[in-house]
C-alpha cells in the first residue's frame, strides 16, 4: 500500500529544530501536538524564543517536558525595537540554564522592517555577544539583508562558536557564504513548494551532511504538496517527516539515512545528549 505522506516512516527518531510551539494557535491541543509529533517519529524539538517573553515561555515549556522540548532564547528582528538592557540580562539569565540550547532566534530582516535597521543590527550584536559570552550556538534569522547581516558575523568571526542560519530559502551565492564561514543550515517546508522551493531542491544537495538539519517552523510553512491539507492550514511537528522525505528526494538519499544524518547533526549543534 501507497503510503500516505503525513503517515509516520519507518525512519530513525527525528529532531525539530525549530518549532514556535508558543503561538498562540497551539493552546487548545499543545498535549495533542506533542503527542502526534512523536506518533511520527520526532523524539525532540527545540523551541524557538524569538522576544523577551516567548524566550520565557520556551524556557517554562523545555522545563515541564524535559528530554522532550529544549528551548532557544532570543529576539527575533521584527521585535528589536523593544531590545533593551532588560532583555539582554533576561536572555544572559536564560541562555545560562540547561534547557536553552541557543542564542536566538537573532538575525536581520529587511523585508518586513517592523524594526528600523539600526535597531535590528544594534539588538543583533548584542546577542552575538552572548553567544560569545556564553559559547552557546547561534540559531539565526536573514531575510533580505545578506550584506549586512555577513557584516556582524565576521565581526565576530573566530570568537563564536556553533551556528545555523535557520530557515535558508536564499540563493547560492548566500549559501556558499554561509558554508564558507562554517554554518549550518535548516531546511523547512519551503522545499516542498512546487514553485518556490524548486531553487532549494538543488541547492540542499551542496549542504555537507553533517551541516544539514531540518525543522518545520510551525506554525509556519505548512507544506505546499500536503494532501489532504489540514482544515486550519496550521504547520505542526507532527510534518517533520514530510520534510525530511522531500529533502531526502532532492539529495538522492533514502530517507532512513537523511533522518539519521540529520537528527546526529542536530543532537551534536544543539549538544542535546549533553
Amino acid at each position: 500500500m501507497k503510503s500516505h505522506p503525513t503517515m509516520k516512516h519507518a525512519v530513525p527518531a527525528l529532531i525539530d529544530i525549530g518549532a514556535n510551539l508558543t503561538h498562540e494557535s497551539f493552546r487548545p491541543d499543545f498535549d495533542a501536538v506533542l503527542d502526534r509529533a512523536r506518533a511520527h517519529g520526532v523524539s525532540r524539538i527545540v523551541v524557538t524564543g524569538a522576544s523577551a517573553g516567548g524566550s520565557r515561555a520556551a524556557h517554562a515549556l523545555a522545563l515541564a517536558h524535559p528530554g522532550f522540548l529544549h528551548a532557544t532564547a532570543g529576539v527575533h528582528p521584527h521585535h528589536a525595537h523593544e531590545y533593551d538592557d532588560a532583555t539582554d540580562e533576561l536572555l544572559r539569565e536564560l541562555v545560562a540554564t540547561p534547557e536553552v540550547k541557543a542564542v536566538g532566534e537573532t538575525g536581520l530582516d529587511y523585508y518586513r522592517n517592523y524594526s528600523p535597521h539600526a535597531a535590528q543590527i544594534a539588538a543583533f550584536e548584542r546577542q552575538l555577544a552572548i553567544a560569545v559570552d556564553s559559547g552557546k550556538p547561534l540559531f539565526l534569522h536573514q531575510r533580505d539583508a545578506h550584506a549586512d547581516f555577513i557584516a556582524c558575523l565576521d565581526g565576530v568571526r573566530g570568537r563564536i562558536g556553533r551556528a545555523v542560519v535557520h530557515c535558508f530559502t536564499g540563493e547560492r551565492a548566500e549559501l556558499v557564504d554561509y558554508l564558507d564561514r562554517g554554518c549550518h543550515i535548516g531546511i523547512t517546508g519551503w522545499i516542498c513548494d512546487e514553485r518556490r522551493g524548486e531553487h532549494l531542491r538543488e541547492l540542499v544537495r551542496l549542504v555537507p551532511a553533517d551541516r544539514l538539519m531540518i525543522e518545520t517552523d510551525a506554525p509556519y510553512l505548512l507544506p505546499r504538496d500536503l494532501h489532504p491539507k489540514p482544515s486550519h492550514r496550521r504547520n505542526e511537528p507532527m510534518y517533520l517527516a514530510h520534510v525530511c522525505a522531500a529533502v531526502a528526494r532532492a539529495r538522492g538519499e533514502d530517507v532512513a539515512v537523511t533522518a539519521a544524518l540529520t537528527s546526529a547533526t542536530a543532537r551534536a549543534f544543539f549538544a542535546l545528549d549533553a
